[in-house]
């Protein structure tokens, strides 16, 4: 009976380890698990359907198929597609059916497609010409605010520099430039810079992406920065900041929505024509044409960069020959004569062409529906393969059980294992979204190892 007593206390003396976690950590942590700037966009989306159209939640199919016609000739398809993922967020979260999939809902949405086609519009690369005469007039405006002693001028502009030149250089967006903290960033004089980001739009895990800029001989970020920080007398907090009419540096980092206007008046003001079409991703649609013009493999610029799939890189980079005018011509144009005397041309070697290191893997998938009450597992298939297997030449061999082979641009090491990672968590998401689960096994039968 002591000892009864003596462990009871014993027990009672480590609530810690028993006790329940507050709701309030709980509600921390869920919303700690959506990005700020999708749950700001679905908050928008949510006072649209309410609040500006006068719709009422929960919905129903029908008000939701309505409220989709009315906007199909004002929004762009991937906006409205936008405002169903966050309706049906918030009934999925409420506990309620989500109305959104309900088949007419989505013919109305491939109708406004049909009826409705948008080309889509992508941000103008920054040339490196451009680029350069931006620096250069931000150059001589730093120069003539120190002569005059104009502090307050001073400071924006060796903040926009700053900018600028990372942004570039790193090929961020503006989420990312105004995310950017001093104590995340070390700096080695003469070799460069490392920027850590706990976050990123493609970082699903939450484990942080650390990325390397270098330290040029001109339009150098590495200076830029160090130079941004001794004006400002920064020593902590976010990098890029607002700076009033009087000079004073906020507490609080620039709002990404604030990114875009501030680079279309920079370029404005330094003279660059069509101004009002840049915006943040021409930084890095600048960066990608630049490194695809001066031979960067695909790969290496995915790496740089952090693309984790071929087809956002290929968004991102312009052709050097959009028209394929110069290789057609150069087709076309008459062989030159060869002289009678001339000697038979010299038979070079054939070059072997170059390896691309590749792997090849088998690809077992099984799909089950989460409840015999909700249908999508053909849907779920179909996602899977256009969104997941299609980038990586994807080949059929058994239609009933899926079975396909799919040829990964790695060989056997890191980068192979980080993209089979990000494949299965795309394959799973998708079917998610079709309230479907999935076994799948990637297996390569040279080496006979498996993933699951």
């Amino acid at each position: 009976m002591v000892m009864e007593t003596r462990q009871a206390r014993q027990y009672a003396s480590a609530p810690s380890l028993f006790a329940p976690l507050a709701m309030h950590d709980v509600d921390r942590y869920l919303e700690a698990a959506t990005r700020d700037n999708t749950r700001r966009s679905y908050q928008a989306a949510i006072r649209h359907f309410e609040v500006e159209w006068g719709g009422f939640l929960p919905a129903s199919a029908d008000s939701i198929a309505r409220y989709l016609a009315e906007h199909a000739q004002t929004l762009s398809i991937n906006t409205l597609r936008q405002r169903l993922a966050a309706i049906a967020q918030w009934h999925v979260s409420q506990g309620f059916p989500d109305p959104t999939r309900a088949p007419h809902v989505r013919k109305v949405l491939k109708g406004i497609q049909a009826l409705h086609p948008a080309q889509e519009r992508r941000a103008k690369p920054l040339q490196l010409a451009q680029f350069e005469q931006l620096v250069v007039w931000l150059d001589a405006q730093i120069a003539a605010a120190s002569m005059t002693g104009n502090d307050h001028h001073l400071r924006v502009l060796a903040r926009n520099k700053a900018l600028v030149l990372i942004g570039f250089w790193r090929g961020f967006r503006s989420d990312e430039l105004s995310r950017l903290q001093i104590e995340h960033i070390t700096v080695e004089p003469g070799r460069g810079m490392t920027i850590f980001l706990p976050h990123t739009k493609t970082d699903r895990n939450h484990a942080g992406t650390t990325h390397k800029a270098p330290a040029l001989s001109r339009l150098c970020p590495v200076a830029a920065y160090v130079a941004w920080l001794a004006a400002s007398g920064l020593a902590a907090g976010p990098v890029f900041r607002r700076i009033d009419r009087w000079g004073r540096i906020a507490e609080e980092g620039l709002q990404a929505s604030s990114v875009v206007p501030l680079l279309r008046k920079l370029f404005q003001d330094a003279g660059l024509p069509q101004a009002d079409r840049y915006s943040s991703h021409s930084l890095r649609r600048g960066f990608a044409t630049w490194a695809n013009a001066n031979q960067w493999d695909l790969k290496m610029l995915m790496e740089y960069v952090g693309w984790k799939d071929v087809r956002s890189a290929m968004r991102y980079i312009d052709a050097a020959d959009p028209f394929a005018q110069h290789r057609i011509e150069a087709a076309l144009a008459p062989p030159p004569a060869t002289p009678p005397s001339a000697p038979p041309p010299e038979r070079r070697p054939t070059v072997a062409p170059k390896l691309v290191p590749e792997t090849r893997l088998t690809v077992d998938l099984y799909i089950e529906r989460n409840s015999k009450f909700v249908r999508g597992k053909s849907k779920a298939r179909r996602w899977i393969e256009q969104f997941c297997l299609s980038q990586y030449q994807m080949r059929v061999f058994e239609q009933r059980r899926p079975r396909y082979e799919i040829v990964m641009p790695f060989a056997a090491g890191p980068e192979l294992e980080k993209a089979i990672e990000v494949l299965l968590a795309d394959m799973h998401e998708n079917a998610d979204l079709c309230n479907c689960f999935i076994e799948v096994t990637l297996h390569d039968p040279l080496t006979d190892t498996h993933w699951s």
